[in-house]
């Protein structure tokens, strides 16, 4: 009988963590490969992506980019656009911590 029920919780066990996308791997194999792939990623520093690549670089600035810009722009006395999409806000403001020195330390 304990055998039958150490079995039969082996099964259930098994079945629970199947893959959904039916390959009949298990999800812990696949967050295994997942988790390695994201360290890897990382440690290569494929992080950081190209503004010009950017799905949403498009889009209305953010408000943080906003805020950062206005600082920024400021402190270097030049005039802040208002008109950036995301992706020129980014670039905007990697200039002007450039030209301020403002934030280099954190991207290090």
């Amino acid at each position: 009988m304990v055998r039958f029920l150490y079995s039969f919780t082996k099964i259930i066990s098994m079945a629970t963590t199947k893959s959904t996308t039916g390959n009949g791997e298990t999800a812990r194999n696949n967050n295994a490969q997942n988790n390695t792939t994201n360290s890897d990623n990382n440690a290569a520093g494929n992080t950081v992506k190209n503004p010009d690549e950017w799905t949403t670089g498009g889009e209305e600035m953010t408000g943080a980019q906003h805020s950062y810009l206005k600082t920024l722009s400021d402190e270097a006395g030049v005039e802040m656009d208002e008109t950036l999409n995301k992706a020129e806000a980014s670039k905007r403001i990697d200039e002007l911590q450039h030209k301020t020195g403002r934030g280099l330390d954190n991207k290090q």
